[in-house]
């Protein structure tokens, strides 16, 4: 019997080119392993109104974690067009696979790291190294949306009193998108974001958010923080507003190390980071909660490529590192990325993003190929 049971969702277009790099490099580390595979992505969505059947949940429930290739996700009334003609009026809505994946198991922390490696031609500066902790399951993305606003909430609503402006708007000229804190929410993103520090020898914590405008959700993520923080005297607090550190991260990005903030802020801080770095072609992401977690690339599907192993597969490697790092594999993990750092630094095999010709398997081969000589 294997020592673990890894969920396998490739999803959409290049997610299979990606997840096949991946599986060659897992062929050639020491990993006691089974890979499942599940059905996730449009074609689901398209034949069966639903991107993320109830099979696959099932699968993911009896696996240790997940790794995950890509997803295609599209408009509302684009995603009804594309469904079976004979699912057109059954009112099906399209949803998020992975962020449906996030909210059903408590994936409450992202954590994207952000690392030049040296060789990279596509690197901002050298030596960056930052570590994104994203709140995963809150905030703007909670899902709770109303268009046109339905008119108990409306009277609610009246009862504030900047809400007096929009009463004579029509119901259904309002949209409306809800960011949802909760003091839990921000306790455990926060905590996950100091532990990692005091984990890697960080002497510091820098906390995104907008408190000065967005008085109450990012007034409680400071408040949490400042709390937490206590408890950590080696390591220091730091508070910026997210336009501030936009700034910062082009202008000083070796200033920073750890930085944790909320689901939108964090979608965007963790791009701008990641293209300090060569892009979203070198971009991982761990989805962790208390009992499961999710690792997968950030970009997304590039449909345009599907099947032409064409694109960049470093950041699938890198997620399938954090993967094995979570399992408790720490020796694996540190050697498949010294193999992919290894791979870049030499730079004789490299996908077109780099100004190579090398396709997505061939950098995987590259990467297995100095696995099996350490």
């Amino acid at each position: 019997m294997t020592k673990y049971k890894i969920a396998w969702l490739p999803g959409d277009g290049i997610g299979n080119d990606v997840m096949d790099a991946a599986r060659t490099v897992l062929d050639v580390v020491d990993l006691d392993a089974e890979y499942i595979p599940g059905d996730v992505g449009w074609e689901f969505w398209r034949k069966e109104g639903n991107p993320l059947p109830e099979r696959t949940l099932e699968l993911l429930k009896n696996t240790d974690c997940c790794l995950f290739g890509a997803i295609t996700s599209k408009p509302r009334d684009e995603a009804r067009r594309e469904l079976a003609p004979q699912l057109r009026e059954k009112k099906f809505e399209y949803f998020s696979p992975i962020v449906k994946i996030r909210q059903e198991f408590k994936l409450h922390t992202n954590l994207r790291p952000c690392k030049a490696f040296e060789g990279n031609p596509l690197n901002y500066k050298d030596n960056i190294d930052l570590v994104v902790f994203r709140e995963n399951t809150e905030g703007l993305y909670s899902g709770v949306e109303f268009h046109p606003l339905p008119k108990e909430v409306m009277s609610a609503l009246l009862h504030h009193p900047k809400m007096h402006r929009f009463r004579e708007v029509p119901l259904e000229d309002i949209a409306l998108s809800c960011r949802i804190f909760t003091r839990q929410g921000c306790q455990k993103i926060v905590k996950q974001a100091f532990e990692y520090a005091e984990k890697k020898n960080k002497s510091n914590v820098t906390v995104i958010e907008k408190p000065n405008v967005l008085r109450e959700t990012s007034g409680l993520m400071i408040r949490e923080a400042r709390k937490i923080s206590e408890e950590y005297p080696n390591i220091e607090l730091w508070e910026t507003n997210v336009d501030a550190m936009c700034m910062w991260l082009i202008k000083n990005p070796h200033d920073y190390g750890i930085l944790v903030t909320s689901n939108m802020f964090g979608d965007i801080i963790s791009d701008l980071s990641a293209q300090l770095v060569g892009g979203l072609g070198f971009a991982s992401s761990a989805n962790i909660g208390d009992d499961y977690a999710l690792f997968e690339p950030t970009h997304g599907s590039a449909p345009k490529y599907a099947g032409m192993y064409k694109v960049n597969p470093t950041a699938m490697l890198l997620a399938t590192k954090l993967m094995i790092e979570y399992l408790g594999e720490e020796e694996i993990a540190n050697r498949l990325e010294k193999a992919i750092a290894q791979v870049i630094k030499e730079g004789k095999v490299r996908t077109y993003d780099l100004g190579g010709n090398n396709t997505t398997l061939d950098v995987a081969n590259e990467v297995a190929k100095k696995l099996k000589e350490m």
